[in-house]
């Protein structure tokens, strides 16, 4: 067994998801096992500064350059920290760092930018870290997310059923896999971003409570109030939804200003706050079902939710109701982190890479060829 401490800090810049993970096997065989795992938040005036930076602030290259050190210095703490919680200390950390721009491909190729270098998470833990991990995906003419499909198809595999895993982070990403009865073949997995959910919702939270609130807890805001249909409807036709995938998204498209739009379009029906936010809720729970119902195969057995948006009840509700009969539940119930997949999955991409086997897949990203993933960095010291 290997052990690995997978970082990542998503859309929402909540902080910094640390798993500790022993790992073992290839790709046939992967065997993984979390020894720990916990949130370290970021200070509000970093979090404060990746947020400004994310809704599009200039900055001098100076000040993107002190950004940069200080991510890469919260995750090597990060590193540090939940290094502390086993006898035996990792061998490699797999950061995924903090992305604050993402630019999917059209006539030209990608750009996403990680902050957090791995050559500084290396020389202050003085452990092997392997980080950037999407600029070989897009470099093959990929969108460069998602990525985690790949660990998905190895950890949530069923025997028999057909399984969306439907991750409700800052922006919702799905990855569809086979049961292990089908082929590995082109289309046994297929995966793609759905489109808006937790960073929406809390910016709404945050717009509709004067600052007083940061997110829905349960949902139960938006339970106490009734969804626009109407609303609805006219922001699915808009271009990201009816895009075919490969397809990703982020802060870029559905963000503040996304947002305002939203509330401009809504004030000729008369919502209130709780109406306002159960209509972004129902975008994000009608937007996955449209996913589903126009890209998918098949309708899958079974749904299982993770990431935080798994635990606001009103939407998990919601998705339910669009897609009934079909049982959602959560990747928990099934034996894997609801809060820490992401982090798992980027312990695992760094194993693979450290084994030079090619990790992405061009059937979920678009990209042209298999490659590996990530950059090595070795601590000087």
């Amino acid at each position: 067994m290997t052990k690995i401490i997978g970082l990542i800090s998503g859309t929402s810049v909540d902080g910094i998801d640390a798993a500790l993970v022993d790992v073992a096997g290839g790709q046939t065989n992967l065997k993984v096992e979390l020894l720990a795992a916990t949130t370290y938040p970021y200070s509000e005036k970093l979090r404060s500064q990746i947020l400004s930076v994310c809704g599009g602030a200039s900055l001098s290259i100076a000040e993107l350059a002190e950004l940069d050190d200080a991510i890469a210095q919260e995750f090597a703490q990060a590193a540090f920290t939940i290094n502390q919680k086993s006898d035996q200390k990792a061998e490699i950390i797999g950061s995924h760092g903090q992305t604050v721009y993402h630019r999917p491909p059209s006539q030209q190729l990608g750009y996403s930018l990680q902050l957090g270098r791995g050559e500084v998470i290396a020389n202050i833990t003085g452990i092997p870290t392997i980080s950037n991990f999407r600029a070989a995906d897009i470099a093959a003419g990929g969108q460069g997310a998602p990525l985690v499909p790949c660990v998905d198809i190895h950890l949530l595999s069923h025997p028999e059923y057909n399984r969306c895993i439907q991750n409700l982070g800052g922006i919702g990403n799905v990855a569809y896999i086979k049961s292990q009865k089908s082929p590995y073949l082109k289309n046994s997995i297929l995966g793609w971003d759905t489109g808006p959910s937790n960073t929406l919702l809390d910016l709404a939270v945050q717009h509709l409570s004067q600052g007083r609130k940061t997110y829905d807890k349960n949902g139960e805001w938006a339970a106490s109030g009734i969804p626009c249909q109407d609303l609805v409807e006219k922001w699915l036709k808009q271009d990201f939804f009816q895009q075919k995938p490969p397809k990703s998204t982020g802060r870029e498209l559905f963000g503040k200003d996304y947002l305002f739009n939203c509330l401009a379009d809504g004030e000729n029906y008369n919502l209130s706050a709780a109406d306002i936010l159960a209509t972004l809720t129902e975008l994000t729970a009608a937007s996955i079902n449209h996913s589903y119902r126009n890209f998918l195969p098949n309708l899958p057995d079974q749904i299982l939710l993770c990431g935080g948006g798994s635990h606001n009840l009103y939407l998990k509700e919601r998705i339910q109701n669009l897609l009934v009969p079909i049982p959602v539940i959560t990747t928990a119930e099934v034996g894997v982190d609801v809060d820490f997949k992401e982090a798992i999955a980027f312990a695992v991409l760094a194993y693979w890479r450290s084994l030079e086997i090619p990790s992405n897949l061009p059937e979920v990203t678009g990209a042209k060829a298999k490659v590996m993933l990530g950059e090595i960095h070795q601590p000087i010291i």
